[in-house]
């Protein structure tokens, strides 16, 4: 198939195919006309799907790679013709988008993306192509909006869009509703999954360009004005703004469905563009990430407004429930994903008080597993059920808490470096301080602040009366915070290396700053490193695996948690080689660690009732009343050494085990990737048990 005919080709196809549907300028389908017109559809997409084949075929022989970084190859006047069968096969499949047919909308979107893909293998026009769409999405959204705004020409101005385009596309989209929308988006998302499956940053690069203009030209604002409309009695002829209003959260429906159904594309699509444009190289100097994460960070508050806000008591269960999931996914996906700056930390956790409040504060205590528990982590499993506090709130806690322990220890381990680094640190910031340094000390204080009150709205600490039951509750409370996270593996590792990250912060903040503040007491570092221990949370993750190396080589060769389990084995086996006294003496009552659980993973019986020996928590350079209290756990532990070796006699054979089966997949070369790091810390890890032993401790 020649370059200069390909576009051509298909721009005849689709026009025979669809103008006798298309002809008339408000299209109508009755029954026999949908059933037509779905035929005709799906002749055009086989065809289009061979065209395309053709083309993979011979891309051996073409220069794609030169042809779609210069749009003018083989003259001004062969780049218009194809810029302009473009634009005429997304005006003709575009209008079939405004139709009331979910299954013609379908399809017109299936076409969309195989036509995107064709685009993207041919090596011409994609820039061209991806903006249209792009314009599209953008003169849909502002059509459902247009009562709030001035008519827009947005994208016509533009020097590398002609205004014949537009308003062919503008003229195609006068009945696009938020169906359209959702469809458009939708193709956006699959030919995102496609250009990461081709790994081609160029095409990736012009992608996130469209897509950063696109979200920065939308009137977003204008969605906040939208609220719930007239009376049931309203007439139907009303106006189409004031029926869309009536219609979006009351009486129709369907509409109310569709902005529904285009609010969760929307997120899934940003979440999409999170993902792959930490792939891309930036093109400005700095930014350490594609500029469009400075956007979607800045949409986070819109899009809890308008998911979970003043409409939320007018939808379904399962759907707010879906929306805080996704929304949650977005925010911890930006997280990992992008440097967050100190104002945007602060803000967030005043984001995740007002729409998850609830969940930050629900009871962390044993959960009681069934049959059901592979069902546990789907977001719609509370459609079976009208309860607020079903079983998949436990998901959705588990997710908030993450996010919010997440920006508790961004904000406590921020220092003036990752502070220069952080590129969209000032968005939607209300506070100003004289310099970056003050910031910083501001969001530490912020950040172990949260923490504080959140572990005593979980752990109220004057309750104890002495300093065993102190560090017995604290165990506790450790213990079923992890059992909250090990039956979702996808973010189990995640959560424990969020915990591991913090204690090097809690080391050097001892003795640098001091809080006056009456809400946060002295001894804060003590209590969060009391709970946050990392050699006790590894004692008790290996005791809720029941010490079993195999589940530990599972998670290790999983595609899913393979590079998490290994870097958190990796930091905590340095960890025990350097606190090697903590980790031999760490004690659990024998009848707890014995008993058994499904998966080979340990349930214990009662998070807050562990029969526990004191341990050490050691922090470099405590001050004088934190060194008072490890002297007494110290004591302690030392004193119950004879009666409490037993954890770590099984720690120890897990760990040894586990070398052994490593070792011994990696000589057969069956381990998927290369161990010789895992196996040093394991080797050293042997060796101090040799040495422990060769001292009389076994």
């Amino acid at each position: 198939m020649s370059s200069d005919s390909k576009f051509s080709l298909l721009c005849h196809l689709i026009d025979d195919s669809v103008r006798p549907f298309t002809e008339s300028e408000v299209i109508s389908l009755t029954r026999d006309k949908e059933k037509d017109l779905l035929i005709a559809l799906s002749r055009v997409l086989r065809e289009i799907q061979l065209m395309k084949l053709a083309l993979d075929c011979d891309s051996d022989k073409e220069v794609a790679p030169e042809l779609a970084c210069d749009k003018d190859v083989g003259g001004s006047g062969m780049h218009h013709e194809d810029h302009n069968c473009l634009i005429k096969i997304l005006a003709d499949l575009i209008i079939l988008l405004t139709v009331e047919s979910r299954f013609v909308q379908h399809l017109v979107g299936n076409i969309l993306v195989v036509i995107s893909e064709f685009v993207a293998a041919s090596g011409k026009e994609w820039d061209s192509f991806i903006h249209s769409l792009f314009i599209c999405l953008e003169l849909a959204i502002a059509n459902m909006l247009s009562h709030f705004l001035a008519p827009s020409k947005n994208g016509a101005g533009d020097s590398s869009y002609d205004s014949s385009s537009f308003f062919l596309l503008k003229s195609r989209l006068e009945n696009a509703n938020w169906s359209t929308a959702a469809t458009i988006i939708r193709v956006l998302r699959k030919t995102l999954k496609y250009l990461k499956q081709e790994d081609d940053d160029h095409l990736c690069e012009m992608y996130l360009d469209s897509a950063s203009s696109f979200l920065s030209d939308v009137p977003w604002d204008f969605m906040d004005e939208i609220q719930i409309g007239q009376s049931s009695d309203a007439k139907e002829n009303d106006s189409q703004n004031s029926h869309f209003i009536d219609a979006l959260f009351v009486r129709k429906s369907g509409e109310k469905d569709a902005r529904v159904v285009f609010l969760g594309n929307f997120i899934q699509f940003l979440c999409s563009l999170v993902e792959q444009s930490c792939a891309v190289e930036p093109k400005v100097d700095s930014y350490d990430h594609h500029p469009v994460l400075c956007i979607i960070i800045s949409f986070v508050p819109k899009l809890l407004s308008w998911c979970l806000g003043k409409h939320e008591n007018f939808l379904k269960m399962s759907v707010s429930q879906y929306f805080r999931h996704k929304l949650l996914m977005l925010m911890l996906r930006l997280s990992y994903q992008t440097c967050l700056g100190c104002s945007t930390l602060i803000s967030w956790l005043q984001l995740l008080h007002v729409y998850f409040e609830e969940l930050l504060w629900k009871p962390i205590i044993k959960l009681d597993f069934g049959q059901e528990e592979c069902l546990e982590g789907s977001p719609f499993l509370l459609s079976l059920s009208d309860r607020v506090h079903g079983i998949n709130s436990h998901h959705l806690q588990r997710w908030t808490v993450l996010l919010f322990v997440k920006c508790c220890f961004s904000l406590i381990s921020l220092t003036r470096e990752t502070s220069k680094q952080c590129g969209c640190a000032t968005l939607n910031s209300s506070l100003t301080f004289d310099s970056i340094s003050d910031l910083d000390s501001y969001g530490r204080r912020q950040g172990f602040l949260e923490l504080y009150k959140w572990l005593q709205g979980h752990l109220p600490t004057d309750t104890f009366l002495d300093h065993e039951m102190y560090l017995e509750k604290c165990r506790g409370f450790s213990l079923s915070f992890l059992q909250l996270y090990m039956h979702e593996d996808d973010i189990l590792f995640k959560v424990l290396l969020e915990l591991l990250s913090i204690q090097p912060f809690l080391e050097q903040q001892s003795n640098k700053e001091k809080w006056t503040n009456g809400d946060v007491k002295q001894d804060t570092l003590f209590y969060v490193a009391s709970i946050f221990n990392p050699v006790n949370l590894f004692h008790l993750f290996l005791a809720e695996l029941h010490y079993d190396h195999q589940v530990l080589l599972d998670y290790l060769i999983s595609k899913d948690t393979g590079i998490t389990c290994a870097e958190y084995l990796l930091r905590c086996l340095r960890t025990v080689c350097n606190s090697w006294n903590l980790f031999i003496t760490f004690s659990v009552h024998k009848k707890i660690v014995d008993q058994s659980s499904c998966k080979k993973r340990k349930i214990y019986s009662d998070g807050f009732n562990l029969q526990v020996e004191a341990s050490s928590i050691t922090i470099k350079d405590i001050s004088s009343s934190l060194e008072d209290k490890c002297k007494k756990d110290i004591e302690c532990s030392h004193k119950h050494w004879k009666n409490t070796s037993q954890p770590f006699k099984k720690a120890k054979n897990c760990l040894l085990s586990l070398k052994d089966s490593v070792e011994n997949l990696h000589r057969k070369n069956l381990f998927p990737y290369n161990p010789e790091v895992l196996l040093k810390r394991l080797t050293k890890f042997q060796e101090l048990c040799f040495d422990q032993k060769s001292r009389g401790f076994s």
